[in-house]
């Protein structure tokens, strides 16, 4: 896959900063997503372990869910753990990655934030500038923000507000399960990265795509 190079990953901390307060301007955060038109969603997640970044891709059919392709890339971690600066230390694999694959996702789930992060790119955001598709935050933990109390239904959602802006939506994906945090990468908006991830969710709480890609990235061959 052809990608769109945007810059050296070899920064320090505060050039990261800098780069992502200039970069957080050519996100596209309200753009719905053709959901009719999707035919393949990939998902993407990297493990550490002894300093070793291992990268997983695994593109599947949609809504059929059948594994298409699982890329892998391993390199050394080249950059601290911060919050807020984790495509500085995930990038460089993710790129390895996407270059080895020979399908073409429709949209990407990334196993972390879109814009719903303190200056607004976050790993989905900021990847999808380089992919240029579509890309959808799928947070675990929450970064930033609040969110009202929300019903314990699969389905269930509550905004997800920073600073008075909407940034996402803590969105239940499995019944009485904790939410996941989801929202825009780049080339999305809040409505339909919703409900691509609910379809992507019929029987855990991570969405099947990104599970497969969490388990693959966590395998390191010896």
């Amino acid at each position: 896959m052809r990608l769109d190079h945007r810059h050296s990953w070899n920064l320090t901390p505060q050039e990261a900063i800098s780069l992502q307060k200039k970069l957080k301007n050519e996100v596209i955060s309200k753009r719905p997503i053709d959901l009719d038109k999707i035919s393949l969603v990939a998902g993407v997640d990297v493990s550490v372990k002894n300093e070793q970044s291992q990268a997983a891709v695994v593109v599947m059919t949609f809504p059929g869910f059948v594994p298409v392709e699982t890329v892998l890339a391993r390199c050394p971690t080249p950059f601290p753990y911060i919050p807020g600066l984790l495509s500085f230390r995930e990038g460089p694999v993710l790129e390895e990655a996407f270059e080895k694959l020979e399908s073409d996702p429709d949209v990407f789930l990334f196993d972390g934030m879109g814009i719903a992060h303190p200056r607004r790119i976050g790993i989905a955001s900021h990847m999808g500038l380089w992919l240029q598709r579509p890309t959808i935050g799928c947070g675990k933990t929450l970064l930033c923000g609040r969110y009202s109390d929300l019903g314990e239904e699969k389905g269930s959602f509550a905004p997800l507000i920073d600073k008075g802006e909407t940034i996402g939506v803590a969105l239940r994906t499995r019944t009485a399960k904790n939410p996941m945090f989801i929202s825009p990468g780049h080339m999305a908006d809040i409505p339909t990265a919703m409900e691509l991830v609910l379809r992507c969710s019929p029987k855990f709480r991570l969405p099947e795509p990104i599970r497969l890609a969490h388990n693959a990235a966590g395998r390191f061959a010896v």
